[in-house]
Order: structure tokens, then C-alpha cells, then sequence
């Protein structure tokens, strides 16, 4: 077996080297005939030139982390710009050679990732999560026959952080508003360029021949490989039915399990790395309940009934984070909590002075006994809120999630259960949109 994969690396490396040579050095300008750079070429370096420089020029001047963000950012788009340069003086190439050439893009969007896993408590946190939440919109490459729309979608996942950073800084400094507009602008760009360049998917030489001595491959296993990187987001998974997109189908995420079925029965070469290997054991992470500084940590609690926090301060925030089928209850007064990629949680806390954020969660539930200004639920499938006669004032935002209900107390001590309205209706009067809740039928 050791044998045979090293032939085929060998192989591989063969080929690979044949592409680049094909579409010059790297970093270099994609040759057609003559030298020219490809039309599709160079109006990606437009938006390097443009929205990305402006993005990466501002991060300079914020500095910290977000300029160390936005080089690897930046490293992402020139790996990418390199396959691009590829695929436009080749056709292309089988599968094996195919997800090699993506590899460097696919390091590049787990780099950026890894960055925010890293730093949760930079104070620039809110600026790396927008771009880690939509960087994965680079595997656009992978995407057919809809890259455009699924960039789209990336796009949207970083507003509800996009919208922190300009709510943090719109009365601070204007530098982080251009930020915004910048990073934002990077993928609008992107889009127009999709659907000029490869509105069905990436684009390859009709004309050159394939100087790797590989024909045209399928397409499936080109899924499989990069998919399942560019479909592991640290901040949980949406709950879609869609099971044709497959950036979200889980059986594409583990290739040692369902997706390894799935292998077996595509047509054409499989990629060296879909080669058949022993499933990775699943890794468990301890469970941690510990104060750092000013931030409680509740983390990877399974089945953890009872947990208390007690002996709060004013200035404390709350951060519970992978915990499923658990109950936390949060004693006295603290400044803020936040519910992150939990299942099957219950939150019971007395007063919160900011805000309880619930995002990427599944069946949560919350129970104030105090008091509490605002509830914001973002990308969460059920959650139900039991308020306190003292927050009925409570402010609750919401943004891509569904099955949410409010329950506010009867004077028996009962609760009525209120929908939160997920469908909505939208009509221009004249002068501006008015939009305004509508109950779905049935």
C-alpha cells in the first residue's frame, strides 16, 4: 500500500508540474497564445487590484489582527488567481490533478478560519468573524452549476458580525465603516465577476490541449475533497433541507463515513485524497467551566445538568460554546451572555445589564428571572424565551432562525406561548419600503 501511494504522489507531482508549466510561474501572468493574460485572468487581478487592496490597506492601518487577517487574506486570493491562471490555458484535468491544484486554496480558507479559532478574545474579534464566516466563498471554484448564488451565501453569513463592527464604530471611527464597506464590496465584486466569467462553474481552456496527459474528469469527487473543508465552519452548521447543495450535505463532510459510500460508486479516478484509510477517531474536547479573567467559559458540556455560575460581578461576561443536553443557570447581576453552537441547552439566568446573544443553536431554551434590555437569536433552529414580569420590555432580534417562541407570564404564574414571525411582506409606499409581519397559511 505504501508502495502504491507513493507512486501515485509521484504521479500526481508529475502532472501538477505539467499544469503549472502550462500557466507560467507563479504568481506570473497566464499565458495564451503569445503571452497575453486571459480576459477572465485579468479581470480577477481587477478586484485584487481593487476591492481586495482597499480591504487589505485599511486592515494595515486598524493593525493587530485584523491586518494579520487580512494577509492571509490576501495569500488566499493569489493562490486562487494562480488556479484561475491555470485553468485558463488548460482544459480540465482528472480529478487527482484537479484537487491537488485546489489544495493551496483550500489551506488558505482553513488558515483564515483557524485565525479566529485562535484569537476569541482579541478585541477585534467581531472584525475576524465576519471574514472567517464568509471567507469559505472562495470555493466558488468548486461550485456547479451555481458558484455565483453560493458566494452570495457566504456573503450574507458575515452581516450579522459586520453589522457589530459598524454598530461598534459608526460613532467611534470611520475607519472600521470603510473597513466594512470594503470586505463587504470584495464579494459583490466577485459575484458580478462569476457571472460574467463562470456563471456555471469554473471556467478551462477549450482550446489547449491538456499537456498532463489526463482527459476531462467528473466532477463528484472534486466535492468531496474540498467541500468538506470549505463546509467545516467553526461556528456551527445551518440546518437546511436542501440536501442537492452539497457544501451543506452532511454526508459530504465525513469522508470516512456516508461519503466514502458516496465514493465508491461516482465514475472516473478517485483523488488521492479520498485514498480509503481508517476513520479518524472522533475527538473529544474535556469539558471546562472556568473563569479567565472577566469572561466565564462553559465549554464542550455533554449531559451536564445543574451547572451554576455564582459569585458574578457587574463587569462579567458569560461565553458557553459546544455545549448539548445541558442546563447553566447564571446567579446575580452580570454584563452579558452569549449561547454559542449549543443543542438542547437551557439558560437560566437573574439580570443581564447588555444583551443574551443565542447563535448557531439548536432547541435552546432561556428563562430570565431578572431583567434583560435585549435578546438577539441569530442562525438558531428552536429556541424558546420565558420572560420575567420585569422584561417584558425586552428587546428580541432575530436573523435567520425559525421555530423561535416568546412565553410571557399570565397573573397565575402560567406562560402564553408567542410565535416569533419568520415570514414577512415587503411593498414600496411611495417613498420607502415598509415591511411588516405575515403569518404563513396552514
Amino acid at each position: 500500500m505504501a508502495a502504491e501511494l507513493a507512486s501515485l504522489v509521484q504521479r500526481l507531482e508529475v502532472a501538477v508540474g505539467r499544469l503549472e508549466a502550462v500557466s507560467g510561474p507563479p504568481g506570473g501572468a497566464a499565458g495564451s497564445a503569445g503571452g497575453a493574460v486571459a480576459a477572465f485572468v485579468e479581470a480577477y487581478d481587477d478586484i485584487i487590484r481593487g476591492p481586495v487592496a482597499q480591504y487589505v490597506a485599511l486592515s494595515q492601518q486598524i493593525g493587530g489582527d485584523v491586518q494579520k487577517h487580512a494577509d492571509m487574506m490576501k495569500q488566499a486570493f493569489c493562490s486562487q488567481r494562480q488556479l484561475l491562471a491555470t485553468a485558463s490555458s488548460s482544459q480540465k484535468p482528472s480529478d487527482p490533478v484537479l484537487t491537488a491544484l485546489l489544495q493551496p486554496v483550500s489551506k488558505a480558507i482553513q488558515q483564515v478560519q483557524a485565525f479566529r479559532e485562535q484569537n476569541r478574545t482579541s478585541p477585534l474579534f467581531n472584525h475576524l468573524s465576519a471574514v472567517s464566516e464568509s471567507v469559505p466563498a472562495l470555493g466558488w471554484v468548486a461550485m456547479a452549476p451555481k458558484p455565483g448564488p453560493y458566494v452570495k451565501e457566504m456573503q450574507d453569513a458575515a452581516m450579522f458580525y459586520t453589522n457589530r463592527v459598524l454598530k461598534d464604530y459608526k460613532e467611534k471611527d470611520k475607519m472600521h465603516v470603510d473597513w466594512v464597506k470594503a470586505y463587504v464590496s470584495i464579494w459583490t465584486e466577485l459575484q458580478n465577476y462569476i457571472k460574467q466569467h463562470h456563471t456555471t462553474g469554473l471556467s478551462w481552456s477549450k482550446t489547449v490541449s491538456n499537456r498532463a496527459g489526463t482527459g476531462p474528469g467528473p466532477i463528484p469527487s472534486l466535492y468531496l475533497s474540498l467541500t468538506s473543508i470549505l463546509s467545516r465552519r467553526p461556528q456551527g452548521l445551518k440546518h437546511v433541507s436542501d440536501d442537492q447543495k452539497t457544501h451543506k450535505n452532511p454526508a459530504l463532510r465525513d469522508q470516512g463515513g456516508q461519503a466514502g459510500q458516496t465514493a465508491s460508486v461516482r465514475t472516473g479516478p478517485k483523488p488521492f485524497s479520498a485514498t480509503p484509510r481508517p476513520a479518524a477517531p472522533t475527538r473529544t474536547l474535556p469539558p471546562v467551566l472556568e473563569l479567565e479573567g472577566k469572561k466565564w467559559k462553559v465549554e464542550n458540556q455533554e449531559g451536564a445538568q445543574g451547572l451554576v455560575i455564582s459569585n458574578t460581578e457587574l463587569k462579567q461576561v458569560v461565553y458557553a460554546f459546544k455545549c448539548n443536553q445541558s442546563t447553566l443557570q447564571v446567579k446575580g447581576k452580570i454584563n452579558s451572555i452569549t449561547i454559542d453552537s449549543c443543542k438542547k441547552m437551557g439558560l437560566v439566568f437573574d439580570d443581564v445589564v447588555g444583551i443574551v446573544e443565542v447563535i448557531n443553536c439548536r432547541d435552546v431554551k432561556v428563562q430570565v428571572m431578572g431583567k434583560i434590555p435585549t435578546i438577539s437569536i441569530n442562525k438558531t433552529d428552536g429556541c424558546h424565551v420565558y420572560l420575567s414580569k420585569d422584561s417584558l420590555s425586552c428587546e428580541i432580534i432575530s436573523a435567520k432562525s425559525s421555530e423561535m417562541n416568546i412565553l410571557v407570564p399570565n397573573k397565575d404564574g402560567e406562560f402564553t406561548e408567542l410565535p416569533v414571525p419568520e415570514q414577512f411582506k415587503t411593498v414600496w409606499d411611495g417613498q420607502r419600503l415598509v415591511t411588516t409581519a405575515t403569518e404563513i397559511a396552514g
